[in-house]
């Protein structure tokens, strides 16, 4: 393994960098590792994080619709939010 050098210009003096001492771990230390989640279980649930949006209770389903061209052409002349305004003539017609 090749040793990094001190670069100046990243926030830390040289003497910060000289004064870390973190040593790369033998085999037999890695084979004791555990994960972070088993070590601070607690921890581990209070930090965890979503991506994306909120999940819903009655959340919105993805489909794949046929349609004219004509009809696709007559929905996108309702502006940008023409999907949603589909979706709502589509619930208003309870079909």
């Amino acid at each position: 393994m090749t040793t990094k050098k001190f670069v100046p210009g990243r926030g830390y003096t040289e003497a910060d960098w000289n004064d870390v001492d973190s040593p790369d771990l033998t085999d037999e230390q890695l084979a004791q590792a555990k994960p972070f989640a088993e070590v601070f279980p607690e921890l581990a649930a209070s930090i965890k994080r979503s991506v994306g949006r909120p999940r819903l209770d009655n959340a919105r389903q993805a489909v794949t619709l046929r349609v004219t061209p004509e009809t696709l052409r007559k929905f996108e002349g309702l502006g940008p939010d023409w999907r949603a305004r589909m979706a709502e003539i589509l619930e208003k017609a309870k079909v």
